[in-house]
Parts: C-alpha cells; structure tokens; sequence
C-alpha cells in the first residue's frame, strides 16, 4: 500500500481565512516524511510554501492550517491585530510527502467568497415573503438564483472540469450580472 494524500477546503463565509485539512489516508509501513504544503494566491506566480523549514509547528498527518493575509504574504502590517481580505480567484495548492516529486496532489480552488457576500446582500435587499412576490421581484429573485448557478457553475468548471479559463470567465460574468443590479441605467 501507499500513501493516498488528498486535502480538504471547507467552503466559508469568512473573507479573511483560508482553510486547508489534510484528508489523506497514509500507509502503515511507509514513514511520512518531508511534508510540504505550496499555496499560490490569485495573480501571484510564487507559492508560500509551508514545510518544517518554514513554519515553527511544522506539518503533521491529519493537519488543519488556516491562512490569512499574513502568512500569505499580502499583509505585511499589523498581522494578528488586524486582517485583510484574501482576494476571490483560484488558488493552486500542492501538498506532498517525500519522494516529493512524486508523492503529491494538486488542487484548483476557486474561491467565491466575496462574490457571495454581494449574491447574499442583493437577496437581503429582496425583503421576500412567505407569498407569491411581485413581478418585479420575481424577476430579480430569478435572476439571483441564475447568478449563484454561475458561482457554483465556475466552481464546477474550475475544481472538477479543470478548465480554470472557462471558470474564472463565469465566475466574472456573474460578478458583473450582480453589479448590474445596482445600476440604474444599465
């Protein structure tokens, strides 16, 4: 048997953290060793890399990390006072074991968390009753729910399809579908 490593990223409403579990299933007789988890944010081309070299608790089977701006390196000031938010867009991210090179997986996340915070004001705004809505806020009730299969679509196209492009172009499309519900003229 080998190991069969496989993470975990729990889908949250919290724009200042990112979690990743370590959902792995390790071989008895095999030592883990060397473990190394690479997170790349959105827009960045370098990954922060989490290993025993890096971080003073190091990485363990069955860990749990939580990220923030901070330890992502897109904060670089009052870190544990105050937290910036982790930008919406794919992040790759890498874990493995030694032999490294070949003992790993590898996961497109697409985070959608500002983008719901928008889809779940824009439905507060609604004011909905426990009745048949007006035609107008029929129509907008409509379109919201159009708008998160979108998120969830890109979500699909991003994690499961592995078409990050196709994703992050319906992840945009439904970005722009909310904004125009704030637009007058539109």
């Amino acid at each position: 048997m080998k190991h069969k490593l496989s993470l975990h990223i729990p889908d949250t409403m919290n724009d200042w953290v990112l979690t990743i579990i370590d959902t792995s299933v390790y071989a008895e007789l095999i030592p883990v060793s060397c473990p190394t988890l690479q997170v790349q944010v959105p827009g960045f081309n370098t990954a922060t890399m989490v290993n025993d070299q890096t971080m003073p608790t190091p990485l363990a089977p069955d860990f749990m990390r939580k990220f923030t701006a901070c330890n992502l390196g897109l904060q670089k000031e009052d870190c544990g006072t105050r937290f910036d938010c982790l930008p919406d867009g794919i992040y790759v991210i890498k874990y493995s074991v030694s032999p490294n090179d070949i003992v790993y997986v590898e996961y497109n996340h697409l985070r959608i968390v500002k983008a719901l915070k928008q889809w779940n004001e824009k439905l507060c705004e609604l004011d909905t009753l426990a009745c048949e809505p007006f035609a107008e806020k029929k129509a907008k009730r409509d379109l919201l729910i159009d708008i998160k299969a979108d998120l969830e679509s890109a979500v699909n196209m991003v994690e499961y399809c592995l078409k990050p492009t196709q994703g992050m172009e319906l992840y945009n499309y439904a970005l722009e579908r909310l904004r125009k519900l704030d637009c007058q003229t539109c």
